[in-house]
């Protein structure tokens, strides 16, 4: 149930996107057991005045940061999401070439009264 949100710098080639979008929901799977087909996800890209970053905790960023936010439900562990952060981090750096440094990534969670899929229904609350 995670919908992903990918910010970048424009100007990234079609392959480049792809492989963002398959890496990190193959981390996903791996680490946090998402289901097949369960996938939702968006990239947005923006120029130089609508891209903002910093060397915000010792970390060297580069105009090529990956922002990543996923947003789910509680009740994934504190051990699995730190293994999903560093799937995603070893994903991206084989393909599509991202540095460590350039991928920040954030959870948001949202009970389930807050999600519908589709209908007009909550699918995932339970009263």
């Amino acid at each position: 149930m995670p919908i992903t949100r990918i910010a970048i710098h424009e100007g990234k080639p079609e392959t480049y996107k792809k492989a963002l979008l398959s890496q990190i929901y193959e981390a996903m799977r791996e680490t946090v057991q998402i289901k097949d087909g369960d996938r939702f996800m968006a990239i947005t890209e923006h120029g130089d005045n609508a891209f903002g970053y910093g060397d915000f905790l010792g970390i060297q960023r580069s105009a090529d940061l990956v922002q990543i936010q996923i947003f789910w439900t509680p009740g994934k562990s504190s051990d699995a999401k730190l293994a999903m952060y560093r799937a995603i981090v070893e994903r991206l750096g084989r393909d599509p070439g991202v540095r460590p440094e350039d991928v920040l990534i954030s959870v948001v969670e949202s009970g389930a009264e807050n999600w519908s899929f589709g209908n007009g229904e909550a699918q995932l609350f339970k009263v």
